[in-house]
């Protein structure tokens, strides 16, 4: 792997599978309490968070401690730029501990950190733009519950977001048809697309359009996210109007058939989804939570320990 991990594209497909593969033997492991890797032992990373969190601080900070380390948590005025430029910051951290894990606003900010400290492994732990940790954390249960993953499709319904742009990354890769469904102005970015047809294998590829019902067609799963990410508040009245018709329930579901639903939490019930959509049989969204801390004790120890070869 390489350095840092800032972008499911960091990965090349043989990363990908390996990481899948050793995030479900860790999985496996955890489940009857064993831990067959330390590679963290007497390391300590960084949580520099600008933006709030419960899923990704809490699972990467039990994944660390897992696989012997510890973290420190710097309060977020002094972690990445406020009080000092953020390359200062690098240059300071990677005196003292092994990597840094990153959720912060501009992916320009995340290459910055990362490339001003050479000896420092920097995670993204999400951007505005990417998402990446969520998304292997989203394969990863799309393979749990439908197998193999080449040919099969999966819906996202809303804003072509970071979360959006990362899951089609890591589907294509995978040989996944990732359909994104937004409304017109919000689709995913030009260079998003342009980046999934160059990774992408087997039958993997990326469609675009502005019709939630129609891209659910078919679909394996389907997929949505908030309307409104942080940092974009002042927006939500709008967006509420704008997304209305892309919202996932009871009837969107039944056009796409037999589909499992996923979303990444947190949720605004009765925007983006409905509760019986969210909490009904065919969701698996706490199955995506719980896999955050598998999909990242896995991305941990492939960049600090190398490959590391997955038994059943």
């Amino acid at each position: 792997m390489n350095k840092d991990f800032l972008s499911v594209l960091d990965l090349t497909h043989a990363d990908l599978d390996h990481t899948l593969a050793l995030a479900a033997k860790l999985k496996k492991e955890r489940l009857s309490g064993r831990t067959s890797v330390k590679p963290l032992a007497g390391k300590h990373l960084a949580l520099l968070f600008d933006k709030p969190s419960l899923r990704t601080k809490s699972t990467f900070t039990i994944a660390v401690r897992e696989l012997g380390g510890d973290v420190i948590d710097p309060a977020a005025e002094v972690a990445l730029g406020s009080r000092e430029t953020v390359t200062d910051v690098a240059k300071n951290l990677e005196r003292w501990v092994a990597g840094a894990i990153v959720r912060t606003f501009a992916q320009a900010k995340l290459v910055e950190f990362a490339n001003a400290a050479p000896n420092l492994r920097v995670v993204n732990a999400l951007t505005d733009e990417e998402h990446p940790c969520q998304a292997i954390a989203d394969v990863l249960t799309l393979r749990e519950h439908l197998g193999d993953l080449d040919g099969r499709i999966v819906t996202f319904v809303g804003d072509g977001n970071n979360v959006a742009a990362s899951l089609a990354h890591a589907g294509v890769m995978l040989g996944m048809v990732v359909r994104v469904a937004s409304p017109k102005g919000y689709e995913l970015p030009e260079h998003v697309i342009a980046d999934c047809a160059r990774v992408a294998r087997g039958k993997g590829v990326v469609d675009v359009g502005n019709s939630a019902k129609s891209a659910v067609v078919g679909a394996d799963a389907v997929y949505t996210d908030v309307w409104a990410s942080m940092g974009q508040e002042r927006q939500t009245a709008r967006r509420e109007k704008i997304f209305k018709s892309f919202q996932v329930n009871d009837a969107l579901m039944a056009a796409a058939g037999k589909a499992i639903f996923l979303h990444c939490l947190p949720a605004h019930r009765g925007h983006e989804v409905t509760d019986s959509v969210l909490d009904s049989k065919m969701s698996v969204v706490f199955d995506q939570s719980e896999n955050r801390l598998h999909a990242q004790k896995a991305l941990l120890a492939n960049l600090f320990a190398g490959a590391i070869t997955p038994r059943a």
